[in-house]
């Protein structure tokens, strides 16, 4: 009997779709657990809500060898003003081609650069008129 399979590890007490995670990420490689967890990470910073307090982006600027999950998490601090549940409908599909088709960081995240900034400038518009 494995260690985590015991009465009372942790492991027992988890419900079926959490014990479902579990083996899906025990059969797989190193590298694509390392994917899964910055698909999960991303989309946890989802659902962090967060109060707007600046009109205008913040002065953030981009770190050498960021991943992609830094930039989103750093492109939610620059523009805290922005509704950010259509935004990340089309940053998920960006952080997909990532995670699960191997585009590199730098050109998705210069995408999400774009995305972010071209949402700025709807939503200003939007106010202004």
């Amino acid at each position: 009997m494995r260690k985590y399979d015991q009465p009372g590890h942790w492991s027992s007490r988890l419900n079926s779709r959490e014990q479902r995670l579990l083996n899906l990420f025990r059969r797989l490689g190193s590298g694509e657990q390392d994917s899964l967890l910055d698909f999960a990470e991303f989309l946890s910073a989802r659902c962090v809500d967060q109060t707007p307090t600046a009109t205008e982006p913040l002065s953030i600027p981009r770190p050498e060898n960021e991943s992609v999950v830094s930039a989103m998490k750093r492109l939610t601090k620059t523009y805290p003003m922005l509704e950010t549940k259509e935004l990340f409908t089309q940053a998920s599909s960006l952080m997909t081609q990532h995670v699960m088709r191997g585009r590199a960081a730098l050109d998705i995240i210069d995408e999400l650069e774009q995305l972010f900034r071209e949402h700025y400038d709807k939503t200003r518009a939007q106010n202004n008129s």
